[in-house]
């Protein structure tokens, strides 16, 4: 049967979750709900290699609520049955989210539990009892280790964007997690790219999988490629021309690292859109304010890093921007998956430089097509971007607000650092070492010098009265005395 003949009465589902799932407005299952429900229903474990955004939530959502409404308890009301694991804090909100949706209408209890919030509320949600935990490994560990979750009744484990997990290293915390669970269960596994690490994993975790398997290592066909090549410093300039004349509606732009998102996202503050930052400095109340403003149109530009942006599950984002290239394939499949779902259309706009070009050729062959590189008309490639009456240009070749400098350190990242984490880690002790030196001598003395202030030989006055007459240093900003 296709999935074009069948809705989700088809399915063995308890009629609680067919009412809301009619509630929720949703008609024809996605390929791999059409798939992987059936599958999770006969008990099977499940080896799903799916991107995001193609309805995988509710794939395994579904008939987990119609698993743990009609079975039996093991250990009694207080022992959660079903362990979800999610890399990031927004990705387990989603999940909790479709958890509250389609398990409560079955009655369900369920707990997200993340770090960036007190750990006493979650503590006191376990203690009343849940059915279903959604959790970043992390936090997960510090209840396993203070004793505040029971995790001996779990009958089925989801692994969701496993790739993911890998990557941001939680793969020693994931294996120490499943080795407190019962081996009999039920496991699902899902994946958007099957790196070697993961794939021993899932062999390792998983019973007789059932594959289940919709685009793998390729964004959705409803998504539109373009690449926009230039020099690294009309960036800025082009992006400000672009959102100008593009009929956008919610657009999502992605830096390479925290800093360039924070910039990039106040520059276009100062030029009247309506914007926000998402990054990882950011505390868990304003991530989720930035997110639900995007989500509910207080914004129309959120301006993002990968890892900040993993979890973000917003239908109707119309245009993902590449401001910065990702590092990887991989990355770039994650990133062109916020958009074009659902079945809905999308556009992708990559920025790219001659450094890039190795990259987008492994992106065209998982493609299978090549991309079709487009100018914007009647902008001026060859010219300086202007620096007065708009946020100047710095040394990194991007709009900065007027008045704030881009460290060295930043420079040298987005010149093809290792992302969020290498700006971090990388790149502190050059920040350490020009930090307190005047801007004039940073970055290899691009900018104007200041004049040497003349060498004042004093002897060390003794007493007070001797400090108060002592000359006070100028102090100098860009060079000029404030």
């Amino acid at each position: 049967m296709s999935n074009s003949t069948i809705d989700f009465t088809s399915f063995a589902l308890d009629r609680r979750l067919l009412a809301a799932v009619a509630k929720a407005g949703y008609t024809k299952p996605t390929p791999i709900q059409a798939k992987a429900i059936p599958v999770v229903l006969d008990g099977h474990d499940v080896l799903g290699l799916a991107q995001t955004g193609t309805g995988k939530t509710a794939a395994f959502m579904l008939p987990i609520a119609h698993r743990l409404a009609n079975g039996p308890r093991l250990l009694g009301k207080r022992a959660p049955r079903c362990l979800i694991l999610a890399p990031t804090r927004e990705l387990a909100d989603q999940i909790a989210q479709a958890g509250a949706q389609f398990g409560g209408a079955v009655g369900l209890q369920g707990a997200a539990l993340y770090g960036g919030v007190g750990k006493r509320p979650q503590d006191e949600k376990l203690r009343r009892g849940v059915d279903v935990v959604v959790a970043c490994p992390g936090r997960l560990l510090d209840h396993i280790d203070s004793g505040t979750i029971d995790l001996r009744a779990i009958e089925v484990l989801v692994l969701d964007e496993a790739d993911q997990m890998c990557d941001m290293g939680f793969l020693p915390d994931v294996r120490r997690i499943i080795a407190q669970l019962p081996t009999q269960r039920q496991t699902l596994f899902f994946s958007a790219t099957m790196p070697g690490d993961i794939r021993e994993l899932a062999d390792r975790i998983l019973q007789r999988p059932v594959a289940v398997e919709i685009g793998h290592s390729r964004p959705a066909a409803t998504v539109a490629h373009a690449l926009y090549p230039m020099r690294e410093n009309l960036k800025g300039a082009l992006l400000l021309e672009m959102l100008q004349r593009e009929a956008t509606g919610k657009v999502l732009i992605f830096t390479r690292t925290k800093r360039r998102a924070r910039h990039l996202a106040e520059v276009l503050d100062r030029e009247g859109h309506r914007v926000s930052a998402l990054q990882g400095n950011m505390t868990q109340n304003r991530r989720q304010a930035a997110i639900e403003g995007f989500k509910k149109g207080k914004y129309d530009i959120l301006v993002a890093t990968d890892l900040a942006a993993r979890g973000i599950d917003i239908s109707a984002i119309s245009h993902v921007i590449n401001y910065d290239m990702p590092s990887t394939v991989e990355a770039y499949t994650h990133r062109i998956g916020r958009t074009g779902r659902a079945q809905l259309t999308g556009e992708a706009f990559t920025f790219t430089t001659p450094e890039d070009e190795a990259l987008v050729r492994g992106i065209e062959r998982v493609l299978g097509a090549r991309i079709e590189r487009r100018t914007l008309d009647g902008f001026d490639y060859g010219s300086t971007p202007p620096r007065a009456g708009r946020p100047k240009m710095e040394r990194d070749g991007n709009w900065t607000p007027r008045g704030v400098s881009v460290p060295a350190s930043e420079a040298r990242a987005s010149q093809g650092g290792r992302g969020e984490r290498g700006a971090r880690d990388g790149s502190r002790p050059q920040a350490r070492r020009e930090r307190g030196r005047p801007e004039a001598l940073r970055d290899g003395g691009r900018t104007a010098r200041p004049e040497a202030a003349p060498a004042v030989r004093r002897e060390r006055p003794a007493g007070a009265a001797a400090n108060a007459a002592a000359p006070k240093p100028v102090r100098r900003t860009f060079g000029r005395p404030r």
